[in-house]
């Protein structure tokens, strides 16, 4: 995990059989090799939405990612994480209109 006590930003990767089965050991891998400082990123229990996985969710935002390749995480990381803009053909549409 790598973790900073005075992020508020934290990026939680689902570590639940799942998401495991569908990659999501490699995407929680990438993001901790990219991430910022000032993020914090963990792997997660079940996040309840098994089968659309590998699961993401960035909080406070409670901005949602599914289907998760480790090639993707570059953008989310660039584009969310440090522009502040989320990777709309990557959100969840189950809690995200496609024009967030």
């Amino acid at each position: 995990m790598v973790e900073n006590p005075n992020s508020g930003t934290k990026v939680l990767v689902c570590q639940h059989r799942s998401c495991r089965k569908q990659g999501a050991t490699a995407v929680l891998a990438a993001f901790q090799t990219l991430v910022t400082i000032d993020v914090t990123v963990m792997g997660s229990a079940c996040l309840g939405e098994c089968g659309n996985g590998p699961m993401v969710l960035i909080i406070p935002e409670q901005i949602w990612y599914s289907r998760v390749h480790p090639d993707e995480v570059s953008a989310v990381v660039e584009r969310h994480l440090k522009g502040g803009y989320p990777v709309v053909p990557m959100l969840y549409p189950k809690y995200h209109l496609k024009s967030v």
